[in-house]
């Protein structure tokens, strides 16, 4: 073909006759451009309108003629690269008849090469495919009178409202929120969450189908799509390019995202309304699922979803990834070797540095989630099945296009400037550099602030306080609270009153010739009910709690006086030591070994509440830890730490089952103390975050020692 073209007096190879051509939308800069339709692979391409004036007047076959017919009609002629371009585009599309044996041959090894085996093809073909369902094209059309009013201004403005109502009514429930959002985790929560899914994604796709129909584009078909074996529904409405309008394709695009919060925004105000129950829970998982799955992924322009295709109709760029990656690309071997390498295609100068920023943070985008995929497959699976995938994972997005492109260095390294040449070395040295030499980085973990001596002072049974210590510094012995308990007070009345009786006849059995017997069986009584009266004793002693050291009172019930009430256990105040404070932070595997005694540390209390303190650590558990210090490390009571139902740990640890600092961590945890410069001004407990300044390491030795502990961790099948 490419002969044919370079020698113009050579004949165009005809169109294919099956092709269907008709108007697109006018390009950005106003001109018209042409749709050719491709009804074998349901393709469909955009030209401008010069490629459009050639492809009219294709039939004429003579290059020259072509070129004559186009500048006699429009004014400009194409030149000999012009016509050899769409030639090419055509050949290249196989939209040409394949009447020549060149063309029969390229056909038949292109053919050849896309040929695999089995195993080849599940391999590729197991990260997307499709499954066509149904072709719902006539029942669209019969219900679409049916549902009309959806699109009718006022049903608009009352979703707008209960939208709006809903979210207003719901912020003022965040608590409630965010604790009903941790039932996602149990077997239960996740089967809900796949059933809100299911209706949610199908509300979605009926609203790209019900718009592209209304608008009188035929939905081919519609299915489930596969992306790494995760279903999701999808609705083929690539037709849609045929409209010349592009407000109306940006309706089409916009549609399923607009049903989906149409959908979250009533279930929003309904959950609200609603009393507790099953139908609230449900009202709720739908609403937050319909909220998260539409603003974290259908609105992201980044992968192939909704959002790229309205950012595509909104910049009128058709194929925006593939044109901004060709342009970063390009900006790259320019920037980083210094090829003369033009842009793909012009673009106004502030467009073109835009649509290589998008293709840049694209990029990021998909490398965070095509590792997170790769990891949660792995965890999907069976391990040997979860490894195998893991790999394919990290190899076909993540390493096959940059080996690519690295290949491609490598065949134009001829064409890199000395001076370019030798600044991407010297970068490259830097980046090597930065990961073999040490570095010291600060270690951030969850803390607990609290004294290094406390006493809890509790009500050791329900009892009536008579006197109670005011908060402020008290001395050892002194005494914190005095109780009394009626009961365990006429308790022992009543066992001092048995001792007194028994001695009393012990000693009227003394000189009795029969009394031996009586007064050894009186005897064993009086021990036991003196045993009795001490026990008694020992309970009122209790109700009468004295410091156990100097310190400060602190944490008094303001609802306590003499005279009131108290229920066992309860705790009344808390004496601590003022002059001594201890946070325990619970540290990462990964990052214990860069830990050292008498390294500095800063603890900041969460959301501001109090001043941050410094300290220096002074013991570090060589042992992860079996059970959290504190419930509040735990992420079920707003701490950062995923714990695990520990009923085996609790019960050989006597512990009880409603004890919440049993429970284990999912992780493997370290607990590092560190001894705090000073106290907090309110001396009180709190948790916040712990900055521990970590033996220097390099980022390989880091890596190296992940991957080996990954190794250990993992081998054993």
């Amino acid at each position: 073909m490419d002969r044919l073209v370079k020698q113009q007096d050579a004949r165009l190879p005809p169109l294919r006759a099956d092709l269907r051509c008709f108007a697109g939308a006018p390009d950005h800069d106003g001109l018209p451009a042409l749709i050719v339709e491709d009804p074998v692979t349901n393709r469909f391409f955009r030209i401008g309108w010069l490629d459009a004036a050639m492809l009219a007047r294709w039939s004429l076959a003579d290059p020259r003629r072509l070129a004559a017919a186009v500048a006699s009609d429009t004014g400009q002629a194409p030149d000999e690269d012009e016509i050899r371009a769409l030639a090419g585009f055509l050949r290249d599309h196989d939209l040409l008849e394949a009447s020549a044996t060149a063309d029969t041959d390229r056909l038949a090894d292109r053919a050849a090469a896309s040929r695999t085996s089995p195993a080849s093809w599940l391999l590729h073909h197991y990260l997307f495919f499709r499954i066509p369902l149904l072709r719902p094209a006539r029942i669209l059309r019969t219900v679409l009178p049916w549902v009309g009013w959806l699109w009718h201004p006022l049903f608009r403005m009352l979703a707008l409202v209960c939208t709006v109502l809903g979210l207003l009514l719901a912020a003022r429930q965040w608590d409630v929120i965010r604790h009903t959002a941790i039932d996602w985790l149990t077997p239960g929560g996740l089967v809900a969450v796949l059933v809100a899914l299911a209706i949610a994604k199908t509300v979605h796709e009926l609203g790209h189908a019900l718009t592209a129909t209304r608008y009188g584009v035929r939905v081919g078909h519609m299915g489930i799509a596969f992306m790494v074996l995760w279903p999701m529904l999808y609705t083929d409405t690539g037709e849609a390019w045929r409209l010349v309008d592009r407000r109306r394709r940006f309706a089409i695009a916009a549609a399923g995202i607009k049903a989906e919060l149409v959908l979250a925004g009533f279930a929003t105000l309904a959950w609200s309304l609603v009393e507790d129950g099953p139908l609230r829970q449900g009202l709720f998982v739908l609403a937050t699922t319909s909220w998260v799955m539409t603003l974290a992924i259908n609105v992201s322009p980044f992968m192939r979803f909704d959002g790229y295709f309205l950012l595509c109709d909104a910049l009128d760029l058709p194929n925006l990834h593939g044109r901004s990656f060709a342009l970063a690309r390009a900006a790259l071997r320019r920037g980083l070797l210094g090829w003369d390498e033009p842009d793909p295609e012009p673009f106004p100068p502030r467009r073109r540095r835009a649509l290589v920023v998008f293709a840049w943070l694209t990029w990021l985008y998909r490398l965070v989630l095509f590792i997170g995929i790769a990891v949660a497959v792995y965890h999907l699976f069976f391990k040997a099945l979860g490894i195998l995938l893991l790999i394919v994972e990290l190899a076909w997005f993540i390493a096959r296009p940059i080996a690519h492109e690295l290949a491609h260095w490598r065949r134009g390294w001829r064409r890199t400037q000395g001076g370019f040449a030798a600044r991407t070395l010297l970068g490259l040295l830097a980046l090597g550099a930065l990961a073999v030499l040490p570095w010291s980085r600060e270690i951030e973990a969850q803390g607990w602030l609290h004294a290094a001596r406390s006493q809890p002072v509790h009500a050791a049974a329900p009892g009536r306080i008579e006197r109670l210590a005011a908060a402020g510094p008290v001395a050892a012995g002194t005494e914190l609270v005095a109780l009394a308990a009626p009961e365990i007070a006429r308790r022992a009345r009543v066992a001092d009153l048995a001792v007194a009786t028994l001695a009393q006849r012990v000693d009227q059995a003394v000189g009795r010739t029969d009394g031996v017997i009586e007064r050894v069986r009186l005897l064993e009584e009086l021990a036991a009910r003196r045993a009795d009266a001490m026990a008694e004793a020992a309970e009122l002693a209790r109700l009468v709690v004295v410091a156990g050291f100097d310190g400060q009172v602190t944490d008094v019930d303001p609802g306590l006086r003499p005279g009131a009430w108290v229920a066992p256990d309860q705790v009344l105040m808390v004496l601590v030591d003022p002059g001594a404070w201890i946070v325990d932070a619970l540290v990462s595997q990964e990052a214990i070994a860069r830990v050292a005694p008498g390294a500095a540390a800063r603890f900041r209390p969460w959301r501001g509440q109090g001043q941050v303190l410094t300290g220096t650590v002074i013991a570090i558990d060589r042992s992860r830890i079996t059970r959290l210090p504190h419930p509040l490390f735990d992420a079920n009571h707003g701490g950062t730490l995923a714990t695990r139902d520990g009923t085996a740990m609790r019960d050989r640890a006597g512990t009880s089952p409603g004890d919440t600092a049993a429970r284990l961590p999912q992780a493997s945890t370290f607990r590092v103390r560190i001894r705090v410069d000073g106290a907090p001004a309110t001396l009180r407990e709190a948790s916040g975050q712990v900055f521990i300044a970590g033996e220097a390491t390099s980022l390989l030795a880091d890596g190296w020692r992940w991957l080996a502990g990954l190794w250990v961790r993992e081998s054993g099948f």
